[in-house]
């Protein structure tokens, strides 16, 4: 037997609805008995787009000692080994015109790093927006991958003489190619590694870490502290974030993930949140970073050839730069001996 629907409501003189006072009476008093079970009974329908639930406010979550970890020895492995596993191995391995064991550590990147990341977001005991997060982790793979290509033929040069250190234009294997449109063609390809790949890689990278940062905030206070194995794991990943930032060339964009994390913990203090453990050990990495990146420019401030390279306000020196600079002479004159 078909049952109305609850929004409709029947008026007294309607057909079924009884003339009696007590009758009617009865009769409204299951209705809103009925209605009301129903609808305990009914479960919540969450928004489509993840909206924040009124307890997610008061949830904590432990410190996520594997992901850290994972997400560490990854970045160091893959990340910052891809050209020093280049170098040392044989090329005999890896021809120049085949992939390096660099690239094969840049795809492994590309795969596990967003995962990694997908992994936190969904540890975080807010409920944080998706669409943003899918939206981010898609231009985050498509960067990383323009940078693949670009960052494996750049690096695959410096076997043919090609210096970090100088400009495209100014480079010994490059300046005195013909016809000249070549030379067009190798700054097309920095400028799609340096600067394209770079920045659809590393601002969705800071975007999803700072999403991630918006959850990790707890009333209570007691929480606001780090195992011994976070404050050992903060060494590790600042020095990597160091590099991302330096080699990247990315301190802007740092600059401001980190003030605007700053400004969330003030405003949050207002309320009386605190970071958990998980939001201490990314805002002290972070910290610790910056101060690494002040360490480096200073230690180059007066270097002229480097200075020549990076003009501007915003000196900072790129480790690569420094390596074929510094490093790969002296490299070169321990081998002659």
């Amino acid at each position: 037997m078909a049952t109305a629907p609850c929004s409709s409501v029947l008026p007294a003189p309607q057909l079924g609805y009884p003339a009696d006072p007590r009758a009617r009476e009865a009769q409204d008093n299951s209705s809103a008995s009925s209605q009301s079970c129903s609808m305990a009974s009914c479960p919540s329908v969450p928004s489509r787009h993840g909206a924040v639930k009124a307890e997610d406010t008061f949830k904590t979550s432990p410190f996520h000692l594997d992901l850290w970890f994972y997400f560490t020895l990854q970045n160091w492995v893959l990340d910052f080994g891809r050209p020093i596993a280049m170098i040392i191995l044989p090329l005999e391995w890896f021809p120049l015109n085949k992939p390096s064991a660099g690239d094969y550590f840049h795809m492994a990147y590309n795969v596990i790093t967003p995962f990694l990341l997908l992994k936190l977001i969904e540890r975080s005991p807010k409920t944080l927006p998706r669409s943003m997060v899918y939206v981010s982790i898609i231009t985050f793979v498509m960067g990383a991958s323009i940078h693949l290509v670009g960052d494996s033929v750049n690096h695959r040069l410096i076997f043919s003489g090609y210096q970090h250190h100088l400009s495209v234009r100014e480079n010994p294997i490059i300046r005195n190619l013909k016809p000249e449109t070549l030379i067009d063609s190798f700054e097309l390809l920095y400028y799609y590694d340096e600067y394209l790949g770079h920045s659809m890689w590393y601002i969705p990278f800071f975007l999803i870490l700072f999403i991630y940062f918006t959850g990790c905030f707890t009333p209570v206070a007691e929480q606001s502290r780090m195992p011994v194995a976070a404050v050992l794991l903060m060494g590790p990943s600042s020095l990597y974030y160091w590099y991302l930032v330096t080699e990247g060339q990315i301190f802007i964009l740092y600059i401001f993930t980190f003030f605007a994390m700053m400004a969330l913990v003030m405003h949050q203090k207002r309320k009386g949140l605190v970071l958990d453990s998980n939001g201490l050990f990314l805002f002290y990495s972070f910290i610790i970073a910056l101060l690494l990146i002040a360490g480096w420019v200073g230690w180059l401030w007066n270097d002229k050839i480097l200075r020549k390279k990076y003009p501007g306000v915003i000196y900072i020196p790129e480790p690569w730069a420094f390596y074929t600079l510094h490093m790969s002479n002296l490299h070169a004159a321990r081998e002659s001996f």
